[in-house]
């Protein structure tokens, strides 16, 4: 028989603890939007209140030991003893804007696959075809062909979003589309750039 009880704490005192203890520079979330906003991925969605030590392991039911996530990134979160493990990967994951987290995500998929910038090689096809790369007609040539992929992609059943793998895909398709439209052999880059230092979300700059 299942003795786990429904959480008690509510998600205002969760809010107003970590308000308290934790600044919210470097977090992907401002404390005035934490009600409805991830704490790791940022993206408004109904989020789920997570214990920081798990209650398997002792974890109580209380504001110090709760956070608030989606459900994609509660299931990711960490679920071990150690409480500040998990502000360890809040704060690693942490985006200075909403609406990038998982596009940078997806960023980070396609360089570990391919071993290349997604935005790099963008600007390489667009140097080869001679167009600026800070041009208004760049930035709709890779925005209508990266709209395009995506509309050609699909989720897995029961899985309501693009996983990491399918946003890389949907990246190397939108390249080599428009390539193509370029009249542009798709390049193949050595790597351009050390990023062993970076900001893992280093893909956004």
């Amino acid at each position: 028989m299942n003795d786990r009880q429904r959480i008690k704490t509510t998600v205002q005192e969760s809010i107003d603890y970590w308000s308290g203890h934790v600044n919210e520079c470097g977090l992907s979330v401002d404390w005035s939007e934490a009600e409805t906003h991830c704490w790791r991925c940022g993206c408004k969605r109904n989020l789920e209140r997570c214990h920081i030590v798990p209650h398997a392991l002792g974890g109580k039911d209380e504001p110090s030991n709760i956070v608030l996530l989606c459900h994609r990134c509660h299931a990711e979160g960490p679920n071990v003893n150690d409480p500040e493990i998990m502000w360890d990967w809040l704060k690693a994951y942490g985006v200075s804007y909403y609406g990038t987290f998982w596009k940078i995500v997806g960023m980070k998929e396609y360089r570990f696959i391919y071993r290349h910038s997604v935005l790099k090689e963008a600007e390489t096809i667009l140097e080869s075809a001679g167009i600026p790369v800070d041009s208004p007609l760049a930035q709709k040539l890779f925005n209508d062909h990266l709209d395009r992929a995506t509309q050609e992609a699909s989720i897995h059943y029961g899985q309501p979003y693009f996983n990491a793998a399918t946003m890389a895909g949907i990246f190397r398709v939108a390249l080599k589309k428009m390539a193509k439209t370029l009249g542009v052999d798709f390049p193949s880059l050595p790597e351009v750039r050390d990023i062993a230092h970076e900001p893992w979300w280093s893909e956004l700059t």
